[in-house]
Formats: structure tokens, C-alpha cells, sequence
């Protein structure tokens, strides 16, 4: 089931994407009259009474549901407002003979809620951000929440799988990157020493505003068997930049799950963005070779038996849409 969050005449709503992918079945008047749901109910509502929820909208009569063109509506992140975005570092077997020191275990960080845009919306760019790029990636959407999940269980924790465009800017990345001499401890004395070593902070460059495009709708757990063999790919004002397969990322759904949950309780609505596709580069060379500041957009994100999130730049420097 493919389910969205958006906006219509002003108002937000969830529903039912159709086969076709052109139109919405309307789900808030049905969840209220049926099942006692508050009008203005959101997509962290029906994620919150998982796992039963699907049982309980299998008994709803979703053709009874007020039904909209997919063109009248705007479509917004499947999931709003998730306490926290949390996105896998380097995750791809092809970024092996790139690493030149890492660590074994999967590495993450996270971005704000705020940096969310949904299908259509712009990426908005600005002077300062100078080289930015786009990130195609898989990302799911915590159902049960919790914390020290196990491997073996982590599956019974998704909700649904969506695209995630990790948008990033190279030069905010340079220009918050630190060098300089740290202090240690010298061999386990009160004695300090000086190391000198590189740091750098993510706020900016991967989490400032519209950052974090994600949809254009999300495909419940139920209907992706293996999150772990699907095609992606992602495109540039029409040429392809990448394409890979989710094969190909190194640390796969249940050892990133175990993993992270065990420094960050999960909690329902959480995003967790399994990192870059970039196996097979196309015609564009890498997706790090596309700034978008320069050449604006569209930019999208294709994801085999989820769909195509697409996106236009907004340069703010001109004010005006790509």
C-alpha cells in the first residue's frame, strides 16, 4: 500500500495513492467516521497504531473514500515532523578503496526535522552553500519504536520504505571542517599531548533547510520483501548520474538497526536513510560532479516498487525556480 501525506485546498491530509499513481483516496474522513480518528490526523497517527493498522484499514472500505487527482494536490513527506533523521555515512560497497580510515561498524549522523521537503518542492540554495549535490538513497520509516533492537527482530520495526535525496553541500562541508591539534591524555598520566587531526560538523552542509527530500509517498513493510534488492537510480535534468542496486550497500536493515538503536532509542516516525547509491556512475560521471547551485534543477530520485521523487532547485541568489 502506498500511503501519502498532503496538502489539498489548504488543508493536510493522508491517503491511499491508487495503482496508477494518479490519484489519492482520502483517508481522513474515513479514519474519523470509522475508527473515531481525529480530523486532522496525520501520518504519525496511523504509524503509532502499528502493527494494526493495516488490519484495521483492510476492514475500511478505502473505495468509499473521497478520491483526488494526484495534480490538485501537493504532495509533502510522508512523515512530517519524525523526531529525528538518521542517515548511514559512506554506506556503499563501492566507496571501499575511497576509505582510507574507518571504522567497521555502521557510522551515521542525523539531520532536523526542519530540512524536510516533500515531491515538487523546491531545494533552496544559497550563495554561501556554493557546490551542493544530491545523494540518492533508501530510506525506512520506524514503526515500533525501541532501543537494543536485535538484529533478528529489526524487521517487525519498519513501517514502510521510502526515496530519500540527502542533499549535501561540498563547500559548507570544507568550510566546517577543522584542523587542529587535539588534546590527549599521554600515556594514561595527568601529562597532555597534542595530535593534530581533521573534524568536521554536519549541521550545515547536510542538515540546512529543504536538505532532506523525501517521498513522493512511502510503500508499507507488507508490499518490499527484501529492502535489499531494489534498483535506484537518480537523474539530472533528464541524464542519469547513478544507478545502483540496495545489494550494494555494506551494512544491511537489521545490522544498522541493532546498531543504531543501541546509541539512540528509535522512536515511531523515525527516518533512517540507508545511504548513497553510486555503484555504477552514468553519463554525468558521480553525483558529487552535479552542483546544483550552478545548474539548477530538476533532480530526482528513482526507487524500483516505491516510485520517483523529483525535485526543482530554487537558487536564492535570483529568486526564481529551475
Amino acid at each position: 500500500m502506498k500511503l501519502a501525506s498532503f496538502e489539498y485546498q489548504g488543508i493536510a491530509g493522508i491517503g491511499v495513492v491508487s495503482a496508477d499513481n494518479d490519484s489519492i483516496s482520502h483517508l481522513n474522513p474515513l479514519l474519523v467516521q470509522k475508527l473515531g480518528f481525529n480530523p486532522q490526523c496525520s501520518m504519525m497517527d496511523l504509524i503509532e497504531h502499528a502493527p494494526d493498522f493495516a488490519q484495521k484499514l483492510s476492514g475500511l472500505d478505502i473505495a468509499a473514500a473521497p478520491r483526488l487527482p494526484m495534480a490538485a494536490v501537493q504532495l509533502k513527506p510522508p512523515v512530517r515532523r519524525p523526531s529525528k533523521i538518521i542517515c548511514l555515512a559512506l554506506n556503499n560497497s563501492a566507496n571501499s578503496d575511497r576509505i582510507m580510515k574507518g571504522p567497521s561498524s555502521p557510522a551515521f549522523f542525523t539531520k532536523p526535522a526542519s530540512a524536510l521537503i516533500g515531491h515538487q518542492e523546491a531545494i533552496e540554495i544559497r550563495p554561501e552553500d556554493g557546490r551542493t549535490h544530491p545523494e540518492p538513497e533508501l530510506a525506512l520509516i520506524i514503526g515500533k519504536g525501541g532501543k537494543n533492537i536485535r538484529a533478528q527482530d529489526a524487521y517487525q520495526h519498519i513501517f514502510g520504505y521510502t526515496a530519500h535525496n540527502d542533499i549535501t553541500s561540498a563547500k559548507m562541508r570544507t568550510d566546517d571542517t577543522f584542523f587542529y591539534r587535539a588534546i590527549h591524555p599521554k600515556n594514561g598520566t595527568l601529562e597532555i599531548e597534542y595530535l593534530d587531526t581533521w573534524v568536521t560538523y554536519s549541521g550545515r552542509y547536510k542538515g540546512a533547510d529543504t536538505y532532506s527530500a523525501l517521498g513522493p509517498w512511502l510503500v508499507t513493510a507488507d508490499e518490499i520483501s527484501d529492502p535489499h534488492d531494489l534498483d535506484i537510480s537518480c537523474h539530472h535534468q533528464d541524464t542519469l548520474i547513478t544507478s545502483d542496486n540496495t545489494h550494494n550497500l555494506t551494512h544491511k536493515t537489521p545490522e544498522v538497526i541493532e546498531y543504531v538503536s543501541r546509541y539512540v532509542s528509535l522512536w515511531p516516525g523515525d527516518v533512517i536513510s540507508l545511504g548513497t547509491a553510486l555503484k555504477k556512475s552514468g553519463g554525468g560521471g558521480a553525483v558529487q560532479n552535479v552542483d546544483l547551485f550552478k545548474s539548477g534543477g530538476p533532480v530526482s530520485v528513482t526507487i524500483q516498487k516505491i516510485g520517483k521523487l523529483e525535485n526543482r532547485v530554487m537558487r536564492l541568489e535570483q529568486q526564481s525556480d529551475q
